[in-house]
């Protein structure tokens, strides 16, 4: 009837599902907590479920989320049961957890986190150094969700680095670095060597590693680890020719940017090596078709306003995310012939200033938003994260302001002028969110330590 948890009742039969969700959810009061000794005991205490299923296991600054997208439709168009494993989410807990896409219920994570919370106490109470973190429950539920589905595939996203990621209890047939950037910087290091050694720490023994674009330093790091564990190396770069644009001969998929085609190739080398450690018979035209009906929001997504208009969202959030939405909205303004108003809020300084750069070289307008999350800059840090050279209007705004009901944006615009959204993850739920006439509970987001 009901769970106790080293002397206090988690969730008792009278609550509801959403304050059964609130419950678990306030582990992140707590923070994040690295390494892997709590992970692996907790799997232990229910079964190590990670053992259940082959799986392809992810780390990259950026990329990754795009790159288990495409790799899920590829295995799932081969006809594999398939499990996926994600964060953030966008809107809904459950979309950190699917089964051939079909996000976890909420009542199916409660009845989850019950037995989690049931295993947990033996290592003490929520708040304790030993007690498992809400990313490191979320992660066994998933595993624990994939081998009760009986999947015969998982793909596998770290959550922040790699080496001490919670993730990384698992015995991959392949391990995926898709890129390496300043990010994170006060958890991972304070340069693209320290940050790819941590993301190297998923590399095990004799398993192949993909290594999408990345810098020339951080490939000679993820090298030398791959060398010291006898791990086959695959890189984009020696498979796929590239031309001065970086494309040719790249794989076409519909996620919109040069960027996505060099995921699209990392996600297809991939596939095939999980195929050929399995044991299983790989089609690369059925693969490379599969390519081309990639489902993952907020990635230059396109959103038809009631109006008429169209609002343009993208996750781009970093240094390296940057790079790509600033030759995204290059060919916006070449295509349109006129310069879009950007809505952002950002978390980070560190972020803000490389994000913002590119925003001002295109943007008429910044309309300046704060997502609800610990961690976002305020007003005053975004101005003055904006180079001094911009002529445009900057204003402060909401979220509940610009999008009021659904698929509304009371921003005034031109018609012909591009509305964009970018700089958080969190603000590109909270935009959908709005948009579907809802809103994002940042209650069930991650907390970094200190944030």
């Amino acid at each position: 009837m009901r769970a106790i948890i080293a002397g206090t009742i988690f969730m008792a039969t009278t609550m509801t599902t959403a304050e059964k969700l609130d419950r678990l959810c306030a582990l992140r009061n707590h923070g994040s907590k690295f390494g892997i000794d709590r992970m692996r005991l907790l799997a232990e205490a229910v079964g190590t479920p990670q053992s259940a299923f082959p799986l392809i296991h992810l780390a990259g600054t950026n990329g990754k989320g795009s790159t288990s997208a495409m790799l899920e439709r590829i295995l799932r168009t081969h006809g594999l049961r398939v499990g996926l494993y994600t964060s953030p989410h966008l809107l809904k807990l459950g979309e950190r957890i699917q089964v051939d896409r079909e996000p976890l219920s909420d009542e199916m994570i409660c009845a989850e986190a019950e037995t989690l919370y049931a295993a947990a106490a033996r290592f003490g109470k929520p708040g304790d150094e030993d007690f498992p973190s809400f990313f490191e429950l979320m992660t066994t539920m998933a595993f624990r969700c994939f081998a009760r589905e009986r999947c015969n595939a998982a793909i596998v996203e770290t959550g922040l680095g790699g080496r001490l990621d919670a993730t990384n209890i698992v015995s991959p047939e392949v391990c995926v670095i898709t890129s390496v950037g300043l990010d994170h910087t006060e958890f991972l290091g304070n340069s693209l060597e320290e940050i790819a050694r941590e993301k190297a720490g998923i590399i095990k023994h004799g398993v192949p590693v993909v290594l999408g674009r990345l810098p020339e330093v951080a490939e000679a790091e993820i090298r030398a680890v791959a060398r010291a564990r006898n791990a086959k190396v695959f890189s984009v770069r020696e498979i796929f020719c590239f031309d001065s644009t970086g494309t040719t001969a790249l794989p076409e998929t519909n996620l919109y940017g040069d960027h996505q085609r060099g995921n699209a190739a990392t996600a297809l080398i991939a596939a095939k090596l999980f195929f050929e450690k399995t044991g299983k018979s790989f089609d690369e035209t059925c693969a490379r078709q599969a390519l081309k009906n990639v489902n993952w929001r907020a990635r230059w997504e396109k959103i038809p306003l009631r109006d008429g208009r169209t609002l343009i969202l993208d996750v781009a959030h970093n240094a390296e995310g940057a790079e790509a939405i600033d030759k995204s909205l290059k060919r916006l303004v070449a295509e349109t012939g006129t310069r879009p108003q950007i809505i952002t809020g950002i978390l980070g300084a560190e972020r803000a200033r490389p994000l913002l750069a590119v925003f001002a070289r295109h943007a008429s307008a910044i309309r300046f938003v704060r997502p609800a999350q610990e961690r976002a800059c305020s007003f005053e840090e975004l101005k003055q994260c904006v180079p001094a050279g911009f002529r445009g209007e900057i204003s402060e705004t909401s979220v509940a302001a610009l999008f009021p009901k659904e698929n509304t944006c009371t921003l005034k615009t031109p018609s012909a002028e591009p509305i964009v959204v970018a700089g958080s993850c969190y603000l590109a739920g909270e935009v959908l969110a709005a948009l579907a006439g809802t809103h994002a509970d940042s209650s069930l987001q991650d907390k970094l330590p200190n944030a």
